[in-house]
């Protein structure tokens, strides 16, 4: 057959016209030819006039006017006029006009007339058309024959198709239809070089595929895709970028995508802005998004408005959030329903939620019922859950199986668990590991554990060479250590013994003023020592009663030296009967040296009174 007219003069026309039915996100073909609508009434009088002197040109114009408007009867006549004319635009719109009537064999058939003729637009069609009943061999012929010609849907839809068969050559075709402005394209482009990546998009050694991942998202999120949109946001979100992201889930969230909204929800509130923050979760739970449920729930439970959490709570369950299921427990536990609370533990810890398992064993141990706990505390830690790695090592260690408490304390510990890091180190130096008691030391006060800082400042101060004496109150300027600064950072969050140090280590330097002050704050925590050397500190600078009274706290707290000091100091005062008293006191209390000492006292001050 004749060629059907001339290409470049047809693609100029803009007479192609693409199925209205067909969509991007789905491969299919566009809405039919994009003109401007002002002068669209005077281009169809002027194309209308030409038509009926018989422009072959002017039909097809004239026919995917009135397609594209939806007048399929008016359109019908023009199309197969030009058409008969050999029109090969026409063609391909008289295929659209059938398939749109629910005609498809028919349409196939104009459209195969206009992909011989080199349609790129017809070929696209017609291979989707035979995709759609599974003869993917015809499909991908026509689909390779548009994406050749520069059809950006062409080069989607064979994409696909490859994609679909597992074909390596799916990436380059979507690149190529990318690259020619398809949106879908450059977002499924995005997201394959995002699988490549680590998780939570961390790009490892491959940082080109993060950052070309990002500039498909970007042209896909700035056509309009709602999805893109969603993951640029979040993209910048990691980087720190808020306001960018920001800017991007919200555009996302305009367009009806729910974990958008949820996700700017979260930002809202971050910035402290929880009303903006409830009114964006509302509307994507309301879309069916149950972390945005979720995160209502626990906006009103801390309102301590349990009944609407409860709500949001079972509305994210209905969402298949079994994050719902587990916050439903932790409301019940907190309002003491602790039958509840394993209800709802047991139905997110059945459906694979980690820390429900792990909120389950640990309501079961409550109850007294170990053996029901364990295999859910094990089922948590084989899942992840750091806290049941650890639950398990204190379970273990409760029986004295050290080995096993041990290997989940590691295990917890190379998760950055703190408190495991402490255990692990503890075990360690009772072992004689000094190294690797350190290492563990080192991370677990790196992550805020007191009783850690503490421990490894003894295991540095152990190392350092003596100090020379000195008289108290005399200036010794030293800089301060690695141990001390370990020790202060201990006693900076309430360590009381190494509040003691602390100020030990200040009197040790001469530093009176700052020993007294790290004393006094463990004594009135509670420290016995504290007290103790707080009296010592008194009594040097002759506040002797003030020192009595702090010796007074420390002795009836059970330490023996300073109920000999009080010993001492009635004795002194010529009251010997309180003296004896306190030395009794301290004979009792010990250690063996101040028990000697005390007993010596006691007997002479006995004599004295008999005297």
């Amino acid at each position: 057959m004749d060629v059907m007219g001339d290409k470049a003069t047809l693609l100029e026309t803009g007479r192609f016209v693409q199925p209205a039915d067909f969509s991007e996100s789905t491969g299919d073909l566009s809405q039919p030819m994009d003109r401007d609508e002002t002068g669209e009434a005077a281009e169809e009088a002027r194309q209308r006039l030409a038509a009926q002197s018989g422009d072959v040109e002017a039909m097809s114009v004239l026919g995917a006017l009135l397609l594209r408007r939806g007048d399929l009867d008016g359109a019908e006549p023009h199309l197969r006029a030009a058409t008969a004319a050999g029109d090969r635009a026409a063609a391909n719109n008289l295929g659209v006009l059938l398939h749109q009537r629910g005609y498809a064999e028919d349409a196939a058939g104009w459209w195969r007339i206009a992909a011989v003729a080199g349609s790129a637009a017809a070929a696209h069609a017609l291979g989707r058309h035979h995709r759609e009943r599974g003869d993917e061999p015809a499909a991908e012929y026509w689909l390779r024959q548009s994406a050749e010609q520069g059809h950006a849907l062409g080069a989607y839809a064979l994409a696909d198709l490859l994609e679909h068969r597992g074909d390596t050559g799916a990436e380059q075709w979507m690149r190529i239809a990318a690259e020619r402005g398809h949106r879908e394209a450059a977002y499924r482009l995005a997201r394959a070089l995002d699988r490549r990546l680590g998780p939570e998009g961390d790009v490892g050694d491959d940082h080109g595929a993060g950052a070309e991942a990002e500039q498909w998202y970007r042209q896909a999120a700035a056509r309009g895709h709602r999805r893109a949109a969603l993951h640029l946001g979040a993209i910048l979100e990691r980087r720190g970028a808020l306001k960018e992201a920001g800017r991007w889930y919200l555009t996302s969230a305009k367009d009806g995508e729910a974990r958008a909204a949820c996700a700017l929800g979260f930002l809202l509130r971050d910035a402290g802005d929880t009303e903006s923050a409830a009114l964006w979760w509302l509307r994507a739970a309301q879309d069916g998004d149950g972390n945005a449920a979720n995160a209502l729930g626990a906006l009103h439970a801390e309102r301590g408005e349990s009944q609407t959490a409860e709500r949001w709570y079972r509305a994210a369950m209905d969402a298949g959030d079994d994050n719902g299921a587990y916050n439903l427990g932790l409301l019940c536990a907190e309002q003491g329903r602790t039958a509840q609370a394993e209800q709802w533990y047991r139905r997110a810890a059945y459906a694979g939620h980690r820390e429900a398992a792990n909120a389950l064993a640990i309501l079961l141990l409550q109850g007294g019922d170990t053996a029901g706990a364990e295999p859910w505390f094990s089922k948590a830690a084989e899942a992840g859950s750091v806290d049941a790695a650890f639950n398990l090592g204190i379970l273990f260690a409760g029986r004295d199986e050290e080995a096993v408490a041990l290997r989940w304390y590691e295990r917890a510990a190379a998760a950055g668990h703190t408190e495991a890091a402490l255990q692990v180190g503890i075990a360690r130096l009772r072992d004689g590991d000094e190294a690797e008691a350190e290492r563990h030391l080192r991370c677990a006060a790196g992550g805020g554990s007191a009783e850690a800082a503490y421990r490894l400042a003894t295991v540095l101060d152990a190392r350092r060479p003596p100090v020379p004496a000195h008289s108290l109150g005399e200036p010794v300027h030293t800089e301060k250590s690695e141990c001390e600064e370990w020790y202060e950072r201990a006693a900076s969050q309430g360590h009381r013994r190494a509040q003691v140090r602390v100020g030990m280590l200040a009197a040790a330097r001469g530093d009176v003023v700052e020993a007294a002050r790290w004393y006094r704050e463990a004594a009135e925590a509670g420290s016995r020592n504290g007290a103790f050397n707080l009296g010592l500190l008194l009594a040097r600078e002759g506040s002797d009663p003030e020192a009595a009274v702090w010796w007074t706290r420390a002795a009836d707290a059970g330490h023996g030296r300073a109920a000999l000091r009080l010993a001492l100091v009635y004795a002194r005062r010529g009251e010997l009967a309180e003296g004896q008293r306190w030395a009794d006191r301290a004979v009792a209390l010990g250690p063996a040296e101040v028990a000697e000492r005390a007993a010596r006292l006691r007997d002479a001050l006995r004599e004295e009174l008999s005297a």
